[in-house]
């Protein structure tokens, strides 16, 4: 297969700030024991008693923290719009080739059954990879739509030939069940089945024209390894296609060894 070659790259930023406040001494306790000191004359008691009325007018003080108590809240507001981020890998309850969650740091081995889908062929060069797959998907979504059949799995498409100008794929959208005695879903979209066998697969999650180092890191694995795969090798979008930039763009990647 042909690995298309760019720098593959990594950002990483710690934040971390604390805060201390130290509230200063009440100096209004120090006329308190100079109090003592004119209790000789009966004039002297009444005006110490007067001393402790201006006491509890700074306990009234703490109304000015509250100004800022209601301030707090109003920023932590918008941390509940996080969760809405997550939401679209999720969406419809589309299941991915494996079904369990991937994960970035490593590499799972599995074996992949296989599943009826829609199969739209085509041909692309590299740079125009990313806007020819979406356009491929979006037909046979709006295909899918027209004859009321639900997508049941993430769309995933099969480099079936590579070389340095372009590739073929084989765009998939997994699906239940194939229509009873149908064979395509138009003349250009045919029914078929996802891939099927043992596999490994690795996480790309990073802009989508950012994949070539994430297949370089795939090609040092299966040299270190000593792993000969075949030349065929499928991506799955667990994102969905917006914007071949986004650096939350999710793909996972399998790699079928040879028997």
């Amino acid at each position: 297969m042909r690995l298309r070659s760019s720098g593959f790259l990594l950002v990483l930023a710690l934040c971390s700030g604390v805060a201390l406040a130290q509230t200063p001494p009440a100096t209004s306790q120090a006329p308190a024991p100079a109090a003592p000191a004119t209790p000789a004359a009966p004039p002297a008691t009444p005006q110490a008693q007067s001393i402790p009325n201006p006491a509890p007018a700074e306990p009234q003080t703490p109304a000015a923290p509250q100004a800022p108590a209601t301030a707090q809240p109003s920023p932590a507001a918008p941390a509940p719009a996080a969760p809405a981020n997550p939401a679209p890998a999720q969406q419809a309850g589309r299941t991915t080739l494996f079904p369990n969650p991937s994960d970035p740091t490593g590499v799972e081995e599995g074996v992949l059954v296989s599943k009826p889908t829609v199969v739209l062929s085509g041909t692309s060069t590299w740079d125009e990879a990313f806007t020819n797959l979406k356009n491929a998907f979006a037909k046979i979504e709006g295909e899918l739509k027209k004859a009321g059949i639900t997508p049941t799995g993430r769309p995933l498409t099969i480099f079936v030939d590579t070389d340095d100008n372009g590739f073929k794929y084989e765009a998939m959208v997994p699906i239940a069940q194939v229509p009873e005695g149908k064979t395509e879903l138009t003349p250009e979209i045919k029914f078929g089945k996802t891939p099927e066998g043992k596999s490994l697969r690795f996480v790309h999650k990073d802009a989508y024209d950012e994949i070539d180092g994430t297949y370089e890191t795939i090609t040092a694995y299966l040299d270190l390894k000593e792993i000969v795969a075949k030349d065929a090798f499928i991506e799955e979008y667990v994102s969905d296609f917006t914007d071949s930039q986004d650096t939350d763009f999710e793909v996972n990647i399998y790699v079928q060894p040879k028997q």
